[in-house]
């Protein structure tokens, strides 16, 4: 299936909700939601919030005001997972630095083979991170903001700078934007990725300068108009930043900073930023920000990519004027806190739309993380590390086979599918991917995925069906399981069709629902019975190997 055929299923197919989204104009106002707090509602907030919609967390949150889930969603969150570990010494190679089930993390001395090997567990540990959040939107804003600080581990080439920088990002992830930028710009990952650590006054190098500019913070957009002599003056102020490899710090030495004056263009008020000697040229970073800062497009165009992210890509002239304008003038007002944005947004009218819900495209990370978390797979515990990080490989590996390998996007621009117009998230849906996603759910509910020492992390479909509130009853489970599992509902027929085609077929009578109340109630009273027990297993993994393939499941 291609990518145009896909979409022709999701978008144009003769279901009234999705139609919606390719014709229906959402209420552009950023007034309270005044709507029902019901499942439907809370699951949508979850499901962009988090990575996917655990039932606990729909009930937990159900029994909260709109406000309240609000409130403790932006409540930042620490990682529940501990620093990564040495998962990694065998046979073939032993850390002469680490021991196994020791953290790596403070260790200065590497070589290629640790390096490697490092860096896997980083992102595995990372996963583990995804899988394992806390009610929080910290991990979804880690991503987020991975994506728009881009860096690759690959090019670092030091795992632990790549995990300092992780937890720089779940530090300010819902903090102050301005304090954000100046950390990022003076971290050790982003000075060994864009070249920073080595730009002199003889040799200042433009790749940060230009970056902090057009992806970081003012945009290519029409309303930014800095000049290449703009990128020019910033590379000559960020000189003199160097690394310590012994150590792992960041200084600033003034005798390789360019202590002369920089004159900046019409677009920042023809602003010239004061040379400065000695450990005080450091402050020029300050005056740099500032002048960016003063920029109003500059909040516009982070909360376009806030906006892309959470809610849809698609920015018409309506949803820049009554959504975007409005958020920018809030992030302005709150000199640059991210919280208080995101607060306004996701309490209105505008992100509970009707319209807009399943309108995103899962990407990888959302897809493969969100149906391990939604279907409660039971991973070892905590204490079993080495089948755990083996188990958040599988998944990690899984994500980056369909587009999305998370610590190594593309480019410094991150991935296409959040920024490449017009398509954006339809990106992440090709004749590749597409295929990749259905083995994916259908693994888990087949055979599931197994370690070397024969661990198992799978769908207990049984345990899963049992979740909801009537499961004997075929109507009943499949609504619910729809209801979960999608953010926008079938038609009676498609219902009808599932039933008759995977719960009630080669039964008895087949179309007569008993049936299947009959084989439930038999498996749920005599668990013994191997035979009924394998016919109910069975059905139920037919029904969601279906739910997890059609097009719905992909959306969100």
């Amino acid at each position: 299936m291609n990518r145009q055929e896909f979409f022709s299923q999701i978008f144009l197919k003769n279901v009234s909700s999705f139609k919606q989204l390719n014709v229906a104009n959402p209420t552009t106002t950023l007034k309270k939601y005044k709507g029902k707090w019901d499942e439907a509602a809370v699951t949508h907030f979850l499901k962009r919030t988090m990575f996917g919609a655990k039932q606990n967390d729909i009930a937990y949150f159900k029994n909260m005001s709109l406000k309240k889930t609000v409130q403790e969603i932006l409540q930042p969150a620490p990682s529940i997972t501990s620093a990564p570990l040495n998962n990694y010494n065998d046979d073939k190679f032993t850390d002469p630095d680490v021991q196994m089930a020791s953290t790596w993390v403070n260790v200065t001395n590497f070589n290629g083979m640790s390096n490697g090997r490092r860096r896997n567990s980083y992102k595995q540990w990372w996963m583990g991170n995804m899988i394992n959040q806390n009610r929080s939107i910290t991990e979804k804003m880690v991503l987020f903001w991975h994506n728009h600080f881009s860096t690759e581990t690959n090019v670092v080439d030091n795992p632990v700078y790549s995990y300092r920088h992780n937890l720089l990002l779940g530090k300010f992830a819902l903090g102050n934007f301005k304090e954000f930028v100046k950390a990022v710009t003076v971290d050790l990952c982003m000075l060994r990725y864009l070249n920073g650590y080595a730009s002199t006054k003889k040799a200042p190098d433009e790749n940060y300068g230009r970056e902090l500019q057009e992806l970081f913070t003012v945009g290519k957009g029409p309303g930014s108009q800095y000049t290449e002599a703009d990128v020019k003056a910033a590379a000559r102020v960020l000189t003199g930043y160097k690394i310590d490899n012994k150590t792992l710090t960041v200084s600033f030495d003034p005798s390789r900073h360019d202590d002369g004056d920089k004159q900046f263009s019409a677009f920042y008020a023809n602003n010239i930023i004061k040379g400065r000697k000695g450990q005080e040229g450091g402050g020029e970073l300050d005056d740099l920000l500032n002048m960016i800062f003063a920029q109003e497009e500059m909040s516009k165009f982070i909360c376009r990519k806030l906006y892309r992210f959470f809610v849809f890509y698609n920015i018409d002239d309506n949803t820049e004027k009554n959504i975007i304008a409005p958020l920018a003038k809030i992030f302005r007002k709150n000199n640059f806190e991210i919280q208080p944005v995101l607060k306004v947004l996701f309490s209105s009218r505008h992100f509970f739309d009707k319209s807009l819900r399943g309108s995103m495209i899962k990407s990888p990370v959302d897809f493969t993380v969100g149906l391990v978390r939604e279907y409660n797979i039971a991973f070892p515990e905590q204490i079993d590390y080495l089948a755990n990080y083996s188990m958040w490989e599988f998944v990690r590996s899984q994500a980056a086979s369909m587009q999305q390998n998370i610590g190594d996007p593309p480019n410094v621009a991150g991935w296409q599918a959040y920024y490449q117009q017009p398509e954006y998230y339809k990106l992440w849906i090709n004749s590749d991917t597409l295929p990749k996603r259905d083995q994916y759910s259908d693994r888990f509910c087949a055979n599931g995925f197994a370690t070397k020492d024969k661990k198992i992390i799978d769908i207990d479909v049984v345990a899963f069906a049992s979740s909801f509130s009537h499961p004997e009853d075929p109507d009943a489970l499949i609504n619910d399981s729809i209801a979960f599992l999608y953010t926008v509902d079938i038609t009676a027929a498609e219902k009808n069709y599932i039933k008759s085609n995977l719960l009630l077929s080669n039964l008895q009578g087949m179309e007569a629902n008993h049936y299947w109340t009959n084989a439930w109630n038999n498996l749920k009273d005599k668990p013994t019975d191997v035979i009924n027990k394998k016919l109910v297993t069975n059905k139920l993994k037919g029904l969601y190997k279906y739910l997890m393939n059609r097009p719905e499941y992909q959306v969100y």
